[in-house]
């Protein structure tokens, strides 16, 4: 008897505990290790000022998540921004939004690949900065085993997500556990640093909007689910519970860990260090001095499986919808986009490889700020001009509001403070994408080679147009 045929499709079958995860690990980086120093820098060595900041930057969190999670739900397919940002300005919006990815986001996967590396190789340069070479090479390895597990789909990673949750809160847990302890013994070197928690210098007001800066980064990728809406059972629930589950813990977790920087360490120690958590480390606990840096460096693996993820879902959409060639919005049998993710390896492989593109990685930040105000211009725009639109989850007018001033401030902060002619480069590079749209999308030139290409690739990495388009994806 035949068994029933197996349709190739992404499917929804992730639910609150993997999103909640998800959340968590993208949410929890590098940030929370090294960002304690700039925060504290900026806030003038002002051990509550700093403190407070940190809540701060946890409710503009918040704001800024539940705005994507209105985005997420009104627009249940994978990258919903781009199914977004179509519906609101149009499908060259769209594509320059996609211009701008393909060159930025190999960046960042780079960037991650190298810091996971270096974590991982410090501990056998323990009085030295680690060589560049097997720096590298170690990221390379990283990087392509990352995308070999990409490819085989995203459920069967879900263990690898599990392990990286436990793994980043227990080292988390043991640094605010260990700080609160500290204090609850009453020592009063480690008590008098928060009894005068106010008493230093206070910042001002450019200082606070820098030191917010740097406290947002630790809670920068609270809107990834939107890169696997389509992806999720029944997101219009799934989405606004798993905010709630995660963002909360996240602020409660990265609140105590100050609080232990700060008892064990004094404002000046932190801010001599590059990577705040490894020093705790050696203050308290030195015996574990080897441990920690690969119990971050495997809890960061998951950081770049998401950055791949990410990166293939919306090169697999654009592809689909014509904006990138056909084979893009193929799967492979195990229902993975295996051309988006071979293509984002291959980039950023690239990417680390060379000194100079990660020196881009600095402007990163810029440009999705550009695209995150053009988001929250368009939540506003589709109030007024769709007000019957299907919203399962409709966020708070004023949090937009709030978000839009804060990213504003993202950009034109750079801009005014340190002007560069960079800056005007990055805008050029992001308009440069209308040189490709207009003759091979807008006016669809097909080159005479194409379709044949299209054909022997398929059959040389297996891979179809899916049975079932993104949009027709049932929940």
């Amino acid at each position: 008897m035949m068994g029933i045929e197996k349709k190739i499709q992404l499917k929804r079958e992730l639910g609150y505990l993997w999103v909640t995860c998800f959340l968590l690990i993208n949410i929890i980086g590098a940030g929370i290790f090294v960002s304690p120093k700039g925060v504290l820098q900026y806030s003038c060595m002002n051990i509550g000022v700093s403190l407070c900041i940190w809540a701060v930057c946890a409710v503009l969190s918040m704001t800024s998540t539940l705005c994507s999670a209105e985005i997420g739900t009104a627009f249940p397919y994978c990258d919903a921004y781009y199914h977004f940002l179509k519906r609101c300005y149009g499908p060259s919006i769209a594509f320059l939004r996609l211009w701008t990815s393909l060159f930025t986001r190999p960046g960042i996967i780079a960037s991650h690949a190298l810091l996971l590396a270096e974590y991982g190789i410090q501990p056998f340069y323990h009085n030295c900065s680690a060589p560049s070479l097997p720096k590298k090479c170690l990221a390379l390895a990283i990087l392509w085993i990352v995308g070999f597990l990409n490819c085989r789909g995203v459920k069967k990673v879900t263990w690898l997500q599990t392990i990286s949750t436990v793994l980043k809160l227990t080292i988390l847990c043991l640094i605010s556990l260990t700080g609160l302890l500290m204090l609850v013994r009453g020592e009063e070197k480690h008590v008098a640093r928060l009894r005068n928690a106010f008493d230093a210098e206070f910042p001002d007001a450019s200082q606070i909007i820098q030191a917010i800066f740097q406290g947002y980064f630790a809670f920068a990728g609270g809107g990834c689910f939107t890169f696997v809406a389509g992806e999720l059972r029944k997101p219009n629930k799934t989405i606004p519970k798993s905010i709630f589950t995660a963002l909360p813990l996240v602020t409660v977790v990265y609140l105590l860990a100050n609080i232990s920087y700060m008892t064990v360490l004094t404002p000046r120690e932190i801010l001599s260090s590059d990577a705040v958590a490894i020093t705790w480390t050696d203050r308290v606990i030195p015996q574990l001095t080897w441990i920690v840096p690969f119990a971050i460096s495997a809890s960061l693996f998951s950081n770049l499986m998401i950055d791949i993820l990410e990166s293939s879902r919306l090169k697999y959409i654009a592809g689909q919808q014509g904006q990138l060639p056909l084979l893009f919005g193929m799967l492979n049998i195990h229902s993975s986009p295996f051309i988006p993710v071979l293509e984002s390896v291959i980039l950023g492989s690239i990417a680390i490889a060379s000194t100079n593109l990660i020196e881009l990685i600095n402007y990163v930040f810029f440009v999705s700020s550009v695209w995150t105000i053009l988001s929250l211009v368009g939540l506003l725009k589709l109030r007024y001009q769709e007000p019957n639109l299907h919203r399962p989850y409709k966020v708070f007018l004023p949090f937009i509001f709030v978000t839009l001033a804060i990213s504003l401030c993202l950009v034109l902060i750079p801009l005014v403070k340190s002007p560069s002619m960079h800056y005007i480069y990055v805008f050029l590079f992001v308009l440069s994408g209308l040189l490709f749209y207009i003759p091979l999308v807008y006016f669809k030139l097909k080159l005479v080679w194409y379709e044949k290409m299209i054909c022997y690739s398929q059959l040389l990495f297996n891979i179809c147009i899916p049975d079932v388009s993104n949009e027709q994806v049932s929940e």
